[in-house]
C-alpha cells in the first residue's frame, strides 16, 4: 500500500508564524510532523484499526492545518527564519574596572547563567552549556541544537531554554526535552516553578505551561518584546514594552499591571520582582503591583540581580558597566566589567556573577573591601580562562541505554491514555495513579525505564525523574 503525504506551510510576511506541519498515512499508521520552517520538528505517531480511518484522520487535520492559514508547499524552498536575537551596540564603560577574579571565555555571546554553591554554568548562542567550579576549573560541557536563551532552577533541576522551541532538563548525564513549546512562540525568556514552565515571548505573549507540556493557559500582553518571566506559588510575573503584569499561575487571569519602561530582564526575590528598563533604571515591583522604589543606572540597563531578600539591587547597563544599590535606591557603585556588557548576572556569596556581549562568565569579587580598591585605582590580576579547542557534539537527547535488568533506582512504564502518552511509576511504595514528569523524545508505549529517582513535586499530584533514565529491555 503506498504512502501518503501531505506538506503544509504557514509564513506571515509581518515576522509572525513560520512552521509546517506534515501528515503521513502508511498503512494503518498516521505519523504526523511539524515544527519551524526548516528544523526536523517533532514527531508523533497513532495507529488506525484500517487505512480508511487512517485516511479519514489525515483528512481531519490537513483541514484543521488550512482553514488556519497553513497552504500545500514543497519542503525546502522556503528556509529557516533567523532566530531573534538581542541586538545590542555595547561601548566600553568609562567607569574604573571591576575587580574581576576570572573571566571563562565561552566563545560566543552568553545569555544564560547559573549559579549556586557549587557549580557556575554558562550558556552560549552556540548552544554550548559548560560547567565550571568556583575556580574556573571547567568540570563538563554540553551542547544543545541551538541558543540558550536561559537558564533557570527549580529546586533540585535544572533547565535550559534553547532557541529550537525546546526546554531541556539538565538534570542527568545527557539533556533531555522536558517541555516542546509550540512552534509559533519565539522564546525570549522562561522561568518554572514546581514544574509549572513560565515563557515569555518575542511578541510580548505569556503561556504557563504544566508538567506534561500542555498549556494552562495563553495570553498575548499588553506589549511586545516580553523579556522578562518569573515564577512563584501564586503568579507568573511577566514584563513587556509597556510595564510588568502579574498573572494567576492557574488561571491566567491578569492581577495587576503596572507601567514602567520598557524591560528588557526580571528578577525576583519572595515579595517583590526587579525590572531591569531602557528608561536606564531597575525598578522594584511588589508582588501586589505597586511600584516601591527604582535604581538609576546611567544607561539603559539590561539585566539585573539582588543579594537575599533585595538588601543590595545589581545591574548591568549596555555600556559595560555594572552597578550595585543599596536597598533605598542608594548609588553604592559603578564598575566596568572590561568585558562587555552583562546579559544576565545572579549574585552568590559576596561575589557578583555576569555573562556578556563578549560571551564571557565573569566573576566579580563584590566585597566592599576589594570594591573599595578597586574604586582607587587597584584590582586583582584576572585569570582569563578559554574555552575547551574542540566544542562537545550536540547532544543525543533522544537516545537511551538500553539494559536487560533492574539495577537501583525506580521503574517506570509508558502508556498511551486518552491519546497521549503518559507515564507511572511501577515499583512499589508509590501513587500507581500519578503521571511521571518524562522527556518527551524517548517516550515509547509500552516501554518500561529505569530512573535514577522520582520525587514528588511540591503541590503533590505527579511525580519528577531526576537523574540518569536507562530503559529496559
Amino acid at each position: 500500500m503506498a504512502q501518503e503525504t501531505t506538506y503544509l506551510e504557514l509564513s506571515e510576511v509581518d515576522g509572525g508564524a513560520h512552521k509546517f506541519y506534515e501528515v503521513l498515512v502508511d498503512g494503518t499508521a498516521l505519523t504526523v510532523r511539524y515544527g519551524r520552517i526548516g528544523d526536523q520538528g517533532q514527531v508523533k505517531t497513532s495507529g488506525y484499526p484500517d487505512n480508511a480511518r487512517a485516511r479519514a484522520a489525515a483528512a481531519r487535520k490537513i483541514g484543521e492545518k488550512i482553514r488556519k492559514g497553513y497552504a500545500p508547499a514543497v519542503p525546502g524552498v522556503r528556509q529557516k527564519r533567523a532566530v531573534s536575537r538581542r541586538q545590542i551596540v555595547s561601548t566600553r564603560s568609562t567607569a574604573r574596572t571591576a575587580p574581576v577574579l576570572w573571566r571563562y571565555d565561552s566563545g560566543a555571546p552568553a545569555f544564560g547563567i547559573f549559579i549556586d554553591g557549587r557549580t557556575c554554568m554558562v550558556g552560549n548562542e552556540r548552544g554550548v552549556i559548560t560547567t565550571l567550579d568556583h575556580d574556573a576549573r571547567v568540570l563538563d560541557q554540553v551542547r544543545l541544537p541551538d541558543g540558550v536563551k536561559s537558564i533557570v532552577a527549580d529546586d533540585a533541576w535544572i533547565y535550559a531554554g534553547c532557541d529550537d522551541g525546546n526546554v531541556y532538563d539538565l538534570s542527568g548525564k545527557i539533556p533531555r526535552v522536558a517541555y516542546a513549546i509550540a512552534p509559533d512562540i519565539d522564546i525570549y525568556w522562561l522561568d518554572i516553578h514546581d514544574g509549572v514552565l513560565g515563557v515569555s515571548d518575542a511578541g510580548g505573549g505569556i503561556a504557563a505551561v504544566d508538567h506534561e507540556d500542555e498549556f494552562l493557559w495563553r495570553r498575548a500582553g499588553r506589549g511586545r518584546s516580553a523579556w522578562m518571566v518569573r515564577c512563584d506559588s501564586d503568579a507568573v510575573y511577566h514584563g513587556d514594552s509597556t510595564g510588568v503584569s502579574g498573572y494567576d499561575w492557574r488561571t491566567g487571569q491578569e492581577l495587576w499591571h503596572t507601567r514602567t519602561g520598557s524591560v528588557l530582564f526580571g528578577w525576583q526575590e519572595r515579595d517583590a520582582v526587579f525590572a531591569g528598563t531602557a528608561t536606564r533604571e531597575v525598578v522594584r515591583v511588589g508582588k501586589d503591583g505597586r511600584a516601591t522604589q527604582t535604581y538609576r543606572a546611567d544607561a539603559p540597563v539590561f539585566s539585573c540581580a539582588t543579594a537575599a531578600d533585595g538588601r543590595y539591587v545589581f545591574a548591568g547597563d549596555s555600556q559595560s558597566s555594572i552597578y550595585c544599590f543599596a536597598a533605598d535606591g542608594t548609588r553604592l557603585w559603578k564598575l566596568g566589567t572590561g568585558c562587555g556588557s552583562a546579559y544576565s548576572m545572579q549574585y552568590h556569596d559576596q561575589r557578583l556573577y555576569v555573562v556578556t556581549t563578549s560571551g564571557h562568565l565573569a566573576c566579580v569579587d563584590a566585597s566592599e573591601p576589594a570594591i573599595r580598591a578597586a574604586e582607587a585605582g587597584s584590582v586583582p590580576e584576572v585569570v582569563d580562562v578559554k574555552a575547551p579547542a574542540r566544542l562537545p557534539e550536540p547532544a543525543a537527547y533522544h537516545q537511551v541505554e538500553v539494559v536487560g535488568e533492574a539495577g537501583d533506582g525506580v521503574i517506570v512504564e509508558c502508556v498511551k491514555q486518552g491519546g497521549r502518552l503518559r507515564v507511572h511509576v511501577l515499583s512499589t511504595g508509590y501513587h500507581r495513579d500519578w503521571s511521571v514528569q518524562f522527556p518527551k523524545g524517548i517516550r515509547e508505549p509500552g516501554a518500561r525505564y529505569l530512573v535514577t529517582e522520582v520525587r514528588e513535586s511540591g503541590r503533590g499530584g505527579f511525580y519528577r525523574t531526576h537523574g540518569d533514565i536507562r530503559r529496559l529491555r
